[in-house]
């Protein structure tokens, strides 16, 4: 009886050794988007491939884990709760979801490398010291935009206008951060600035409405909860014959009129070599500066600025890098 047990415990333990050691030794990545719009979805989509360039494959040797509050502030922490508790790295899109992965790894004491990107100014939300020496477990990209340049497209259309509106939603710091930054370029200009904030996204179309019939130029930076409705402020638009300046190209697209903005997918990209760094060869967030990108992508919607009278001039449209018609 002795042998035969033997015998049988001789058989399966090949067996439990081979199950042993084909336990998932996946690298674990989660991402916390605040929410889905083209922008920081380009933003995913280019982290995801720029891994892949590198040598990370999800299925083969990382998994992925992809959650998504859709700006609920609750729902997000439970998400930071858990991506914390199961991830071996973060990436973090947009600055509300950041500062939720940031607080919750303070939270649970846990030093998890934790990469941001879609956030405007990290130093100013908190996430790092500087963007030469970030410090601490937190780095990654910034999508400030060339804020100059976008208020500075009121002259290269050869337009005179008075004033200009500004529009953000209030608890976006990465918007008003761009908000204030244009306004004083607007000024330099000699342009009188009206600013109007939005609370969420139920009373966009009525403060929007206002803002346009006020002024003779919109512009709206890159705000998350502006950019996931931006179809909806086309008549708007349209009605008021007013030129709307955006953030991104992606707000292009859905019914802005112009932008010199980031390209989310490069962004994204960039992003995935600085995860590769810490992943490849052992490098510390706090030793990887924060950076964005140095190329610009002008877009223009040709089609809506010719509908509400604008005359683009063959130099801008020569040079853009995307006409929509």
């Amino acid at each position: 009886m002795r042998l035969k047990k033997l015998f049988v415990l001789l058989l399966i333990m090949p067996i439990m050794l081979a199950l042993i050691g084909c336990g998932d030794d996946k690298v674990e990545i989660g991402i916390l988007q605040y929410l889905e719009h083209n922008a920081l979805s380009e933003a995913r989509r280019g982290f995801i491939d720029g891994l892949k360039e590198e040598g990370f494959v999800d299925g083969e040797n990382i998994k992925f884990k992809v959650l998504n509050p859709e700006t609920d502030a609750p729902t997000m922490t439970i998400m930071s709760k858990e991506l914390v508790r199961s991830s071996d790295l973060i990436l973090a899109i947009a600055t509300p979801a950041a500062i939720s992965v940031a607080n919750e790894a303070k939270d649970q004491g846990k030093n998890t490398p934790i990469l941001f990107t879609a956030v405007t100014d990290p130093v100013t939300a908190s996430l790092i010291q500087s963007n030469e020496k970030p410090g601490g477990n937190v780095t990654g990209t910034n999508d400030m935009n060339p804020i100059k340049e976008q208020i500075g497209l009121i002259e290269e259309l050869g337009l005179e206008v008075e004033k200009l509106g500004i529009l953000y939603t209030a608890s976006e710091t990465n918007s008003e951060v761009q908000a204030n930054l244009a306004k004083a370029e607007a000024e330099k200009l000699g342009l009188e600035v009206v600013v109007k904030t939005i609370q969420s996204v139920s009373d966009l179309q009525l403060v929007a409405n206002q803002l346009a019939s006020e002024v003779d130029v919109m512009y709206i930076p890159t705000d998350n909860v502006i950019a996931g409705a931006m179809t909806s402020l086309t008549d708007i638009i349209e009605t008021h014959k007013v030129l709307t300046i955006v953030g991104e190209s992606n707000m292009v697209h859905a019914g802005g009129g112009i932008t010199y903005g980031v390209d989310y997918y490069r962004l994204g990209k960039q992003t995935a070599k600085m995860a590769a760094k810490i992943l490849k060869d052992g490098v510390k967030p706090a030793d990887i500066p924060s950076v964005g990108l140095e190329e610009y992508s002008l877009v223009i919607n040709l089609k809506q600025l010719e509908a509400i009278g604008i005359e683009v001039p063959e130099t801008l449209l020569d040079k853009a890098d995307e006409v929509i018609q």
